[in-house]
């Protein structure tokens, strides 16, 4: 597992996103399978783990606690996220004490005295432009229950917003073979400039560049790909990236003719997204071992080629952007 630079720490170039394990939106991951994906992650060198309060109401912060006391704390590099916990809710969720309140709960639940990382998870544009919501993690921080702070976005306009802290440690994107436009408007240049990290979160555009769904396949009512495919319960692009199912299905199709010898689509799809240098680590869910295994896997893949680079632009540009929805 190869590592790479972020804010001062060295993190796997591939970490783990914990919002399946918290068993609410990907429809039910057991504790037994929850811990499974965690040890096959460790054990394949991975040491950045995504969560957020929110995922499963706490449960997910709960499984990881229970997972990394194991471990030296150095182990891991461990950011959580604030903003859409269901209780008090919006818009008190941004008040200075519920933010306090919301660190100081993760913290509990994950056993640990500081986070590696907070982010502002997905605030709207009127939020991330109050000095409070920021003056307060920068509060958090100085108290040490912090050590970064950063944001998890849903569009490239509220990244720039972010981008108005210098002292914003990172971003979080949707960014993949079917959301390319936090490349293609220059955000990440303007990241690795300004020394700011980036975490890929659905490079696999919730499990389209598995390339292994069919018309027939189905999900659990309760999760996000069977609720949330035109934007019901949250932002669409968190879902399939934006695109609508049965449109996804024939661009996966399509696809195919594109991944490289030796190579499946999922393995592309994460080593695309890698290919990037301004990119810190990519966060692929997991819901058993062998997941979190193939995922950890693309680290010690080679770089594609640039032609099929400038291909997948086009092929983006020209094919996909026009059925994306949702802010990009």
């Amino acid at each position: 597992m190869h590592t790479r630079s972020f804010a001062g720490a060295a993190v796997s170039e591939v970490g783990l996103g914990c919002w399946q394990i918290g068993g609410d939106q990907w429809g039910d991951v057991s504790e037994a399978d929850a811990l499974d994906v965690l040890r096959a992650s460790a054990d394949a060198g991975v040491s950045f783990l995504d969560t957020a309060d929110v995922y499963g109401a706490g449960r997910s912060e709960e499984l990881l606690g229970r997972f990394i006391k194991q471990f030296p704390r150095d182990r891991f590099f461990v950011a959580s996220k604030f903003g859409r916990f269901p209780r008090p809710g919006w818009p008190s969720n941004f008040d200075p004490k519920t933010i306090r309140e919301h660190t100081e709960n993760s913290l509990k639940r994950l056993g640990i005295e500081r986070l590696d990382l907070t982010q502002l998870h997905c605030l709207p544009m009127e939020q991330l432009r109050r000095a409070e919501v920021w003056d307060t993690v920068r509060a958090l921080q100085k108290e040490g229950k912090i050590a970064r702070f950063g944001a998890s976005v849903e569009s490239v306009a509220e990244a720039e917003e972010c981008l108005k802290h210098a002292d914003c440690a990172s971003l979080q994107l949707i960014f993949n073979i079917f959301r390319q436009t936090p490349h293609t408007s220059g955000l990440l240049d303007r990241c690795a400039a300004e020394g700011v990290a980036v975490i890929v979160r659905l490079p696999l555009a919730s499990g389209l560049l598995a390339g292994k769904y069919t018309p027939a396949t189905t999900f659990a009512p309760e999760d996000h790909r069977t609720n949330n495919q035109n934007g019901e319960k949250f932002n669409v692009g968190e879902t399939f990236g934006g695109l609508g199912f049965a449109k996804g299905l024939e661009l996966t199709e399509r696809l195919r003719a594109f991944v490289p010898a030796g190579y499946s689509m999922l393995q592309m799809a994460l080593r695309w997204c890698l290919d990037f240098p301004a990119v810190t680590t990519v966060i692929p869910g997991a819901r058993n071992r062998a997941q979190a295994q193939s995922n950890a896997a693309a680290s010690a893949l080679p770089p594609l080629p640039r032609e099929l680079h400038e291909r997948l632009r086009d092929f983006f540009a020209t094919d996909v952007k026009p059925h994306v929805r949702g802010p990009d």
